[in-house]
């Protein structure tokens, strides 16, 4: 099972109709098969992540946040993980708004060392 507990990772590359930028920073905690995650940068005031670890360590997730034009934004994410030559982790993430217009998209966040 991958462990998240203190990374830190940071967007790039996100679909047009999402939020979240090259700003936005999330960082993470874990226990067992409970993940969460704060963020926050760019267009997002504040968010947060809730999430269960699924099998091959694939991240079942609801997230919520604020943005800058001060809408409350929800959704759901399926993120799946790579392990790079260098040891981070690059995060592949499925994600559909359950608020706005309900559009969905595709986002990439890595690890971010130091």
């Amino acid at each position: 099972m991958l462990n998240l507990h203190k990374k830190t990772f940071r967007a790039v590359r996100n679909a047009a109709n999402g939020d979240v930028g090259d700003e936005t920073l999330f960082h993470y905690s874990q226990e067992a098969d409970v993940v969460w995650a704060e963020y926050a940068g760019g267009a997002v005031v504040k968010g947060f992540i809730i999430a269960k670890m699924l099998q091959n360590s694939v991240l079942d997730m609801r997230y919520e946040h604020l943005n800058t034009a001060g809408e409350l934004m929800t959704g759901k994410c399926i993120s799946t993980p790579e392990l790079l030559p260098d040891g981070r982790i690059r995060l592949h993430e499925k994600w559909q708004w359950t608020s706005g217009d309900l559009s969905s998209g595709e986002s990439v966040v890595e690890e971010i060392i130091g």
